[in-house]
């Protein structure tokens, strides 16, 4: 029987913390009373938490483990929980120990009041305020305006999803963070509520300010994908426009100079700057579209070949109907 929550946890070299974090889950499932299942999703560590997980496993069927052969980031290890993931409800969250599994509680009390997504809002979060505070608040403030949904902290990896609105849902680059998005522009009702958010006492921190820069560009490319996927023309027809007006003055200027000696004393063979403006133009819209078409070659890759965006060393406590099911 399919239990009523999956619990999964990208792990990336969190030895220091799986022992006290398993230890917080359990306390928080056994006070909450629901069936559960915990899945850790191992990206290729290389300290010893993959052994951890593993004694994890054999202590407790209901502790699954994946094990990645490589690292391939915390989007590919949600992938991974989400494919997994047997539960009615999903609840992903970090390994870090600054996520507090008492919060499930609370995660599950907004969504019984007839939300399909609660995000968890780290309010009183506890990181440096230049290289990850600032810089997020930032981020979400953009991502809010383009995507349309006011959240305060698309960040925080704590949210409790209802199984169907992950159901369709492909992951790349850094959108786990967007899957509130993804589920509002299919209809689904999001909610946010506070949670606790506690300094990290062992290991560190895996992300810095450089992947802010790599949020906006997700954001980008996933207005792009949801706005103009099936109608690109869009996109290509206004830079060919914008390009052809400026082709368009560039010319009449060009002719002006050599023809009507306006304006004075310019030299029409001495003045780059048509020159110069037009093959920049050009460059810039041929690279800035290149990057697009690449983006719908990978979705195109990927999804109609039914590939995965990991590869999976270790599997434990996982039947062949499970595996099936990832596998469809």
């Amino acid at each position: 029987m399919a239990p009523k929550l999956s619990i999964f946890l990208p792990v990336y070299n969190e030895e220091d913390n799986l022992i006290r974090l398993n230890e917080k889950i359990f306390q928080a499932m056994a006070a909450l009373g629901h069936s559960f299942e915990i899945i850790y999703v191992d990206d290729g560590s290389s300290d010893r938490s993959l052994e951890y997980l593993k004694q994890f496993a054999a202590a407790d069927s209901r502790v699954k483990v994946i094990g990645f052969r490589r690292n391939y980031g915390q989007t590919a290890a949600m992938a991974a929980g989400i494919a997994a993931a047997s539960g009615e409800v999903l609840i992903p969250m970090d390994a870090d120990l600054q996520n507090d599994p008492a919060d499930i509680v609370r995660l599950l009390a907004k969504l019984d009041e007839g939300y399909d997504v609660v995000s968890g809002w780290r309010k009183d979060r506890q990181d440096a305020f230049i290289t990850r505070t600032f810089p997020s608040r930032l981020a979400n403030g953009l991502i809010s305006k383009i995507g349309g949904v006011p959240l305060h902290d698309y960040g925080c990896s704590l949210k409790a999803y209802r199984r169907e609105v992950l159901k369709d849902v492909n992951l790349y680059g850094e959108m786990h963070r967007f899957i509130p998005i993804y589920a509002a522009w299919a209809g689904a009702r999001v909610a946010e509520i506070p949670v606790a958010h506690y300094p990290r006492t062992a290991g560190q921190s895996k992300y810095g300010l450089s992947r802010t820069i790599k949020v906006i560009f997700d954001m980008v490319t996933i207005k792009f994908m949801a706005s103009y996927l099936t109608k690109p023309i869009y996109v290509f027809g206004w830079a060919g426009v914008v390009a052809f007006a400026i082709s368009i003055f560039s010319g009449v200027f060009a002719c002006l100079m050599k023809f009507a000696s306006w304006p004075k004393h310019a030299d029409f063979i001495q003045t780059p700057l048509p020159v110069l403006a037009m093959m920049m133009l050009g460059l810039g819209v041929q690279f800035f579209l290149m990057g697009l078409i690449a983006e719908m070659l990978v979705r195109t890759y990927h999804e109609s070949q039914g590939k995965q965006i990991y590869t999976i060393k270790t599997k434990l406590n996982f039947d062949e109907s499970e595996a099936a099911n990832e596998r469809k």
